[in-house]
């Protein structure tokens, strides 16, 4: 058995058993939930289990007491399965009055109409889960903490990343079962099978909507092609059409993404909105990313080659690599990620928002001295236009890229940070 490697979300699970009855893991498949839960649950019970299953959802009907008896921390795994233990676990929470009763993980979220009782609040707190971050993966050294440019402090890291690790990485992805492989070519096949998974069943089995394959192909490689833009509908049903003439509308394109959504394949960046001194517009159209740059490239079938032979393209799928390890971070310090773009064509890659209202902004750059230079513009550029007597000023302005060895501080206070240094 594989040696567990600790999680950010270890922590925040500990913390919100500690405060409520049950917490709920969300997350796509593959991604480590149930691992991670098993970590700190003393009992669990698996719904997909073959030699139990039929067995388990016939007691979600006729005893589902039975199903959530166990020592506690309780673990639930695929709770989707049987929705009816949403309300159960609520109600013997209520009973018990007591808190770190159960773990409820999933990989999909159970469809909208299901007739639960009660939203689960004051009884359920949240945990999403990504593929695992660089630092979490090893494949960062961690000398710069996220919330420590937060709190001003002074910064000195090393990173070991090269182009052609980092593109091996961004087509790798975070995959838990996947970083410890012997070859490449073994690392690199659980995305690839997992797109596979999407295409031929996932898509369709979160709601049971029978869902084409071959427009589930089509729609995944135009999101592909659009990671960090905010496409509307109408460009990916264009995209589509090109090899689809058979009567394709946005109403199916909608349907199609919205199960994406619900099995955390696609995770899009909201736009951030804050107060400025001109009158801008401002964009409000969310992001697109895939919740991992690994699903963009098997979709579209690149290999590590590939992106060194096309560096644009790599930095498009860079970028959706570190809008990835950014909510993993922003997540262990009570943050959110957004994206900002306004009518001028002013474009911020991200903005890290924590809950005291204190922010910072961040453009993401492949590397090099020019690029940099292009980062640090658009940062100084959209801190000029915000409106700091009815909002913080930035706590941090960050150039975060991908090749060069060190992380610092310019004289001007922009940070520029390697991705293969930070941490949360």
């Amino acid at each position: 058995m594989k040696e567990y490697r600790p999680r950010i979300a270890d922590k925040l699970l500990q913390e919100k058993l500690e405060g409520m009855g049950a917490v709920l893991i969300e997350g796509p498949k593959y991604c480590g939930k149930t691992t991670t839960a098993l970590q700190q649950c003393k009992s669990v019970l698996y719904m997909e289990d073959p030699q139990s299953k039929d067995q388990n959802l016939i007691l979600a009907d006729t005893n589902i007491g039975r199903l959530l008896r166990g020592d506690v921390p309780r673990l639930i795994d695929e709770w989707q399965l049987a929705p009816k233990l949403w309300d159960a676990v609520r109600f013997e929470i209520d009973r018990r009055g007591e808190e770190g009763q159960f773990v409820l993980t999933g990989s999909a979220v159970p469809p909208s109409d299901i007739n639960t009782l009660h939203s689960g609040t004051g009884r359920f707190s949240w945990v999403t889960m990504r593929p695992m971050s660089l630092w979490e993966s090893g494949d960062s050294t961690g000398d710069i903490s996220l919330g420590s440019i937060f709190r001003g402090g002074s910064i000195d890291g090393v990173s070991s990343l090269c182009m052609e690790r980092l593109a091996f990485l961004i087509c790798r992805g975070g995959w838990p079962q996947s970083i410890d492989k012997k070859t490449e070519r073994a690392a690199l096949m659980l995305a690839e099978e997992y797109y596979k998974s999407v295409v031929r069943s996932d898509i369709s089995r979160v709601d049971g909507v029978v869902r084409d394959q071959e427009r589930t192909l089509r729609l995944m490689r135009s999101y592909a092609r659009l990671q960090g833009a905010a496409a509307p509908i109408g460009t990916i049903l264009a995209d589509m059409k090109t090899n689809d003439e058979d009567g394709l509308h946005e109403n199916t394109v909608y349907s199609y993404i919205n199960a994406l959504k619900k099995i955390f394949v696609i995770e899009e960046s909201p736009a951030w909105n804050p107060n400025l001194r001109s009158k801008t517009a401002i964009r409000t159209s969310d992001t697109r990313y895939y919740i991992d740059p690994s699903i963009a490239t098997a979709a579209l079938g690149l290999s590590p080659k590939d992106l060194i032979d096309d560096l644009k393209t790599m930095g498009l799928f860079f970028e959706t690599m570190c809008i990835r390890d950014l909510r993993v971070y922003a997540d262990a310090i009570g943050g959110s990620v957004y994206h900002y773009r306004d009518k001028s064509g002013l474009e911020c890659d991200a903005v890290l928002h924590l809950r005291d209202g204190s922010y910072g902004l961040i453009e993401i750059k492949l590397g090099g001295s020019i690029l940099i230079e292009e980062g640090v513009q658009t940062l100084t550029s959209l801190a000029k236009k915000i409106d700091t007597d009815r909002m913080k000023v930035p706590s941090f302005l960050l150039v975060l890229t991908g090749v060069g060895e060190y992380a610092y501080r310019r004289k001007d206070g922009v940070y520029v940070v390697p991705i293969g240094c930070l941490k949360d």
